[in-house]
């Protein structure tokens, strides 16, 4: 499962599929104009979101 972390305070997220319960996984998407967003997505299709924010920042995962 993928652990999204905050640098400034520390706080972690897990995140599942409300429709699976599935542990989303980290991934990163390349937008069109060539930049890389990371995202978690759900292993079994059902979709995906961006990082989590805390702090004002996006939280990171390590992959």
């Amino acid at each position: 499962m993928a652990t999204y972390t905050c640098a400034k305070c520390g706080m972690g997220v897990n995140a599942t599929c409300a429709k699976c319960d599935a542990p989303l996984a980290n991934d990163n998407l390349a937008l069109p104009d060539g930049r890389n967003v990371q995202i978690s997505k759900c292993p079994n299709g059902h979709g995906k979101i961006k990082s989590p924010m805390c702090c004002g920042e996006d939280m990171s995962c390590s992959i």
